[in-house]
């Protein structure tokens, strides 16, 4: 895969030269550029934002010199790129989206800076025939797309086959497949610390109970932490084990999904 990143603070990118990231660049599985904004600006000021049309706060980024960089990035593809842009306003980025976008060949990140890029940058290039989505990463604003994007690129690169060690350890972690739920809580040696035990049944060796305790588990802390997951269970997928869990902690299962009994 490779992987463009726009930005006017292009040295934030070193940190993806670490772990596996940095791994994953050294055997060939992806290749990480960062570009500075300002090396397509034509001004003795290398300016990249202007005031807001309209007038308010802040500084809004210009298209032309989106444009130009855009453009060029663009113009060396030789596949269907992905243009991604992070954005408080945009859709919530999820797991699926992680899925899907790791089989890409080529992503560009752009990185908007203070009040945001002008609109007319991704309705450009959508008009174009360009694939361009636009994310949020959570309900909450930053002063920028640089940790928006590590976040995302992270998310989708360690799903790119040959990426992690053991494959296996991406199976049953949160918001993985069609019927997402949080993860159990993990536990290691010693069996005891600071008077606080691993539960029993994961020293059992009876792997059949142990499955079970850990989706039991999962169930109960997608229940107190995100409800709205369980809502999106499909019932005639789930087991008699988890319908009796699920009835037991207040749900309704006779319809297509999960619904809170009031």
């Amino acid at each position: 895969m490779k992987i463009d990143i726009v930005s006017v603070f292009p040295e934030f990118f070193d940190v993806l030269r670490l772990s596996l990231l940095g791994k994953a660049q050294d055997k060939g599985l992806i290749s990480i550029a960062a570009h500075d904004l300002r090396d397509w600006t034509h001004d003795v000021h290398h300016c990249v934002d202007d005031t807001p049309v309209g007038g308010g706060a802040g500084m809004v980024m210009k298209p032309e010199v989106w444009g130009e960089c855009l453009d060029d990035l663009l113009r060396a593809d030789a596949g269907r790129p992905t243009l991604i842009f992070p954005n408080p306003s945009a859709p919530l980025f999820t797991q699926s989206d992680a899925t899907e976008l790791s089989g890409a060949d080529h992503l560009i990140f752009g990185c908007g800076r203070y009040e945001g890029y002008d609109a007319r940058i991704p309705e450009h290039y959508r008009a174009c025939g360009i694939d361009v989505r636009e994310y949020s990463i959570g309900d909450y604003v930053l002063n920028g797309g640089e940790v928006a994007a590590a976040a995302m690129l992270e998310a989708i690169t360690r799903l790119i086959p040959g990426f992690m060690g053991n494959p296996e350890s991406i199976v049953e972690e949160s918001y993985t497949g069609r019927n997402a739920l949080l993860e159990h809580r993990q536990y290691t040696k010693p069996a005891q610390w600071r008077g606080l035990d691993v539960p029993t049944i994961l020293l059992s060796g009876d792997h059949g109970k142990v499955d079970r305790y850990r989706r039991d588990e999962a169930m109960r802390r997608t229940d107190r932490i995100r409800p709205d997951l369980i809502g999106r269970l499909v019932c005639s997928e789930l087991d008699k084990a988890d319908l009796a869990l699920l009835g037991s902690l207040g749900w309704d299962l006779s319809g297509e999904h999960p619904t809170r009994i009031e």
